[in-house]
């Protein structure tokens, strides 16, 4: 991988000859008379901002979960104090809890637009749903006891706290206040108990009586509370602890799981001994005895229905003897015993059912299962059980993700061809089903420009995304470990991997989305260049191109014992694909020195057998760096494709090479040090890469005396050193310093002026290294598209261009207006269609270069690395304006980017800032701090794109997307989906004459009566802190009606009465003053006169 750190003590050494320039390259001011006559600048501060916009993936490490049945919204809590909602496909939410502590528990106020959540520093807050960005409207945190378990009945304002000591609070969820109603466990337990039941684990109203509260104690005993009476009715013992207890609708029974995988039937009436024990997936003995015991059973639930048998679902409660079974989530019905494993272990599931009344029958129709790294739902209607197709994009972290790009503002046509390619690759057996929780609404933004995501995986996969307005879904999955052969025999000589895990991860990706060309870099040093097709092909052999990249020599070193060898020029008889010559084994078979060192082998093997290519993206070159003289390839540390000259450019710290990936061949390979130089152009045939041991490149002489091609163009091979190699290791300290480290980490193809003489601009290819350095490489290409392919190329490296501190990360072009010059490129056409179909499109670009008049500058190169940006005007090499960016720490991430109809740098820096520069002046527009570098992924992944856009993975699993754009903050209010929609609550159930007659149905509780300060008093104010949320003034605008509604208006009346409280305390304050004062008078008074008579006075 790409190492970021603090480095480069020499930055100062090797950027002498830049900061020693003349006064033009001092640091730009906006009024510097160059700025106003070159190029007007549009680009100001008030068109900047930045603020996060939308998380999508995984939560990560998830916690906790809950759902509302009514709104049909889905919530989930992560152990970092993360809370994220789910509604219909694109309606996601995300909000942070300010400690960061884990969420234990969630609780809906179902269809009030609002959430409870428990944390696991004793917390509870009161979300607010009604607004686009949630905020908390109360909290309240509990000073002397751990909260284990909460409960908040349907349409209650009440709710039920269990703590760690056995006891119950209740709190008002309207005021967030405590009431003085507190079940202490001393009560609730029998007298003679003489242990501590420990921790409460479970509580619930009795369905059919909300005076009747059941609670479930760790050590097994369960307790049936009259709230009423303020006693127990009747306490069921188990000798096994509980884990979780599930109501029959009619509250008559309920079932509790235990520690030993049993799961216990009590009818409410019969405390003695449970109605039913089963254990199941215990085997049965069969004299009679008690089953073997079995994992615990962390979860049950139990759901009746109305025309069959009910549902028990249960997690857990496996036999001990499934050792590296999966975890698994059991269906019982009637009979029927379904055992659904699971490709995680579970962490939470809910059943989903029809109607949020506790005491109607149930009817489930899903079980919603939280998994610790996915999301399944499961369709309890239809026959096995299927699970439902999921909308959301889930899957970002199906492998580790290893790089990411983001283009904005891509051709139109391209979202549609990657979904059309992609609908193909869809699993089957899926619910047939609507997805149920389908609440919200999306947002109604006016961002309608189309937005790709491309994600690169440890495994090898490539994964399209359509990021448009503010949502995710996954278009197109493109696998590139299929061109190469998986298994390895254990008679196999040792493994030439350069990795221990994961050969195929990618390291880098190029795309050019105009021509659709996609080029990939893995850690194995190989390079795949895809091009996309809608037509399914099958590739007999896979074509494959081996290049032999090698450190240069000291002085001290012998060259390989290969021996003379020169460039063999290819016949015409010779055919033009090297797969079709000979054999794919023949290719890869590596040679081995008389010390047994491995050489010319790659590290992976490319697969011999046809490989079937669906419609999308489909290999058409496979490019392996091989090992030499023992040495393995270094990693790929940068990548380039131009379409339109057919060339793909790679470079790693040994230097740079280029291939043609339409005649297959190595055109260029070329160490870092031979670019320094500037030297004639170096006339190179294509090579055909056939011969396993033919040298794939030779090193350009930088000696200009020389006119020998034949001297000049040696292989790394052979046995004469070249000279100029020698001659520029010991120029200077510099030089030696920079062969020892320097890789090439930027390219960048142009038309452009190599040479400070050129009028004309001409192909080239800028390259940057990790030292700060600054190429031009003049590509000799011949015009017309056709006539490329037989005349041979010639390359001239120029020097150095300029030179910057710390390494190169973009490079780009503007014209003498300040207008971004892309890399030319071809439009798409299919690679499989008909030759006609292929001649209409494939019409390159006509190339319109450039031209520069005498002392007239027409172009200017933009440089920025990890420490500066510099502005170079072309042909004149001039240095105009010179930024230094950041001096204690260093840039990660810079691009090019459009914003505003012009153009400027973006940078991220490991310090946490994100700045912004105008161009070409360099003028600082944006500089906040925003998030520092916590660890290497956001490196790895942070990027820039058009129209104010960025991203960067938060998390293993987790994608942040940001915006730097005003304009984008401004409507992001408008952008975003709504949580809470209007729906009327489903109407109770009906109790039926008889019923209503005769009392059997459901009984109501005044819960003010008992639990209101006037019948329970004051709680303890020590017990816990009460703290008014941030979003309390925005919960009134938010919300009208229900219970949300009241809560803000508790809020003011609570601040009114406060107020008054205060002044009556003043006032009560001021009559105590006076009463003490009158009775001091009084007692002089009397003791004055207390021993005079009456006629004395």
């Amino acid at each position: 991988m790409k190492k970021f750190n603090i480095r480069k003590v020499l930055d100062g050494l090797t950027a002498a000859s830049s900061s020693s320039s003349s006064s033009s390259s001092a640091t730009a001011q906006p009024g510097t008379p160059r700025e106003n006559d070159v190029v007007q600048e549009t680009l100001q501060s008030e068109h900047f901002q930045l603020c996060k916009t939308v998380r999508h993936g995984f939560p990560y490490q998830p916690s906790s979960m809950a759902f509302d049945p009514v709104q049909k919204i889905l919530a989930v809590g992560t152990q970092t104090g993360a809370l994220r909602l789910f509604g219909r496909a694109g309606v996601e939410c995300y909000c942070q809890h300010e400690s960061g502590a884990a969420v234990i528990q969630l609780q809906f106020l179902i269809n009030e637009g609002a959430l409870v959540s428990a944390l696991a520093d004793d917390s509870i807050h009161l979300w607010n749903l009604r607004q686009k960005i949630p905020a908390i409207l109360h909290s309240l945190k509990f000073n002397r006891e751990r909260i284990t378990y909460c409960h908040l009945p349907f349409q209650s304002k009440w709710l039920y706290i269990g703590s760690e000591r056995g006891n119950i609070h209740i709190v008002n969820v309207e005021s967030f206040t405590l009431s003085g109603y507190v079940i202490m466990w001393n009560k609730a337990i029998e007298l003679s108990t003489k242990t501590h039941p420990g921790p409460v684990v479970h509580i619930s109203d009795n369905p059919m009586d909300e005076g009747k509260l059941l609670i479930g104690f760790e050590c097994g005993v369960v307790v049936l509370w009259d709230l009423k009476s303020k006693k127990a009715d009747y306490r069921y013992n188990y000798d096994e602890a509980i884990h979780s207890v599930a109501w029959h609708h009619e509250g008559k029974q309920f079932v509790c799981s235990h520690s030993d995988g049993t799961l216990t039937t009590w009818n409410i009436r019969a405390p003695a001994k449970p109605a039913q024990i089963i254990t199941p997936h215990g085997k049965q003995p069969k004299d009679g005895k008690k089953p073997e015991p079995c994992k615990p059973i962390l979860k049950v639930e139990y759901k009746t229905t109305r025309a069959g048998d009910p549902f028990m679902v249960l997690s857990g409660g496996l036999s001990y003897d499934t050792v590296g079974r999966r975890a698994c989530l059991t269906v019982m019905h009637g009979k029927s015993t379904a055992v659904l494993e699971m490709d995680y272990p579970i962490v939470d599931f809910l059943t989903l059912c029809e109607t949020p009344y506790p005491n109607d029958f149930q009817e489930p129709y899903a079980v919603v299962v939280l998994l610790e790294k996915d999301l399944v739902v499961i369709d309890l209607g239809q026959i096995g059980y299927p699970i439902f197709e999921s909308p959301y994009p889930l899957s970002i972290h199906e492998s580790p993700v290893t790089c990411c790009e983001y283009f904005a503002d891509c051709p139109s046509e391209l979202i549609p061809a990657l979904y059309s390619v992609g609908s193909r690759q869809k699993r089957q057996g899926y619910s047939k089903k609507e997805w149920p929780i389908s609440g919200g609404n999306w947002g109604q933004g006016t961002q309608t420009y189309p937005e790709i995501i491309i994600t690169g995986h440890a495994d090898g996969s490539i994964k399209f995304w359509d990021a448009s307005a503010l949502m995710l879904q996954v278009l197109y999955k493109l696998k590139t470990a299929k061109v190469f052969e998986r298994a390895r025999g254990k008679e196999e000589k040792p493994s030439t991997d350069i990795v221990d895990e994961d050969p195929f991860a990618i390291q880098t990706l190029f795309w050019c989305p105009e021509s659709r060309m996609l080029c990939v870099a893995g850690v194995s040093a190989h390079v795949i260049i895809y091009r996309f097709s809608k037509q399914e092909v099958t590739t007999e052999v896979v074509q494959l191109l081996e290049v032999r990249m090698q450190c240069e020599f000291s002085e001290g070193d012998s060259p390989d014992p290969g021996g003379e060898q020169t460039p063999t020029l290819p016949t015409p008889a010779a055919p033009s694909s090297p797969q079709e010559a000979e054999p794919l084994n023949q290719l890869t078979a590596g040679v081995n020195s008389s010390e047994g060192a491995r050489d010319n082998i790659p590290c992976l093997q490319v697969r011999s057998s046809p490989l079937k290519q669906s419609p999308g993206y489909q290999v058409e070159l496979v490019v392996q760096l091989v090992w030499v003289s023992g040495e393995p390839p270094q990693q790929i540390t940068s990548l380039a494709v131009n379409s339109s000259f057919g060339l793909v450019v790679f470079g790693n710290s040994n230097g740079l090479a280029v291939v043609d990936y339409v005649q297959k061949t190595l055109l260029l390979n070329l160490g870092t040090s031979e670019l320094y130089s500037p030297s004639d152009p170096c006339q190179r045939q294509p090579r055909s890469p056939r011969k396993p041991r033919q040298p794939s490149g030779g090193f350009c002489d930088s000696n200009d005396g020389s006119n020998n091609s034949e001297d000049r163009c040696k292989s790394p091979t052979s046995d004469g050193k070249d000279n100029a190699f020698t001659r520029s290791r010991s120029s200077s300290v510099t030089s030696i310093d920079r062969e020892s480290r320097e890789a090439i980490s930027s390219f960048y193809f142009c038309e452009s002026f190599p040479r400070k003489s050129d009028s004309l601009a001409s192909p080239c290819l800028l390259v940057g290294t990790t030292q700060g350095s600054v190429m031009m490489v003049a590509l000799g290409l011949q015009p017309g598209g056709d006539q490329k392919l037989q005349q041979p190329l010639s390359f001239a490296s120029c020097g150095t261009l300029v030179q910057l501190k710390g390494g190169i990360l973009t490079m780009a072009l503007l014209d003498a207006a300040g207008t971004l010059l892309p890399p030319s490129c071809e439009a798409w056409y299919d690679p499989n269609a008909s030759d006609e179909e292929k001649e209409k499109v494939r019409r390159r670009r006509p190339a319109t270069p450039p031209s520069s008049q005498e002392g007239q500058d027409s172009q200017f190169a933009v440089l920025c690395s990890e420490k500066q940006a510099k502005v170079v005007a072309m042909p004149s090499q001039t240095i105009i304006y010179k930024h230094n960016i950041t001096e204690a720490s260093f840039v990660l991430r810079a691009d090019v980017v459009q914003m505003a109809g012009t153009y400027c740098i973006a940078c991220f820096c490991a310090n946490g800032h994100i700045m912004s520069l105008s161009l070409p002046s360099l003028r600082p527009l944006l500089d906040i701090n925003y998030l520092p570098l916590t660890d290497m992924r956001i490196a790895r992944t942070f990027c820039f794109s058009n129209l104010g856009q960025a991203l960067y993975l938060t998390s293993p699993t987790e994608i942040q997307r940001i915006t730097y754009s005003q304009e984008t903050c401004d409507n992001l209010q408008e952008m975003l989906s709504e949580l809470f929609t209007p729906v009327e609550t489903p109407e109770a159930p009906n109790r039926g004459f008889f019923k209503g007659l005769f009392g059997g149905g459901a009984q109501s509780l005044d819960r003010e009566d008992l639990f209101g300060e006037t019948a329970a008093g004051k709680a303890s104010r020590s017990l816990a802190q009460h703290i008014p949320g941030p979003g309390s003034m925005e919960g009134m605008k938010g919300a009208a009606s229900g219970v949300v509604g009241d809560l803000a208006r508790a809020r003011v009346a609570l601040d009114e009465r406060g107020q008054k409280l205060g002044e009556l305390e003043e006032r009560t304050a001021a009559m105590m003053a006076s009463a003490e004062s009158f009775s001091k008078h009084a007692h002089d008074m009397m003791v004055k006169y207390k021993d005079k008579k009456w006629y004395q006075l």
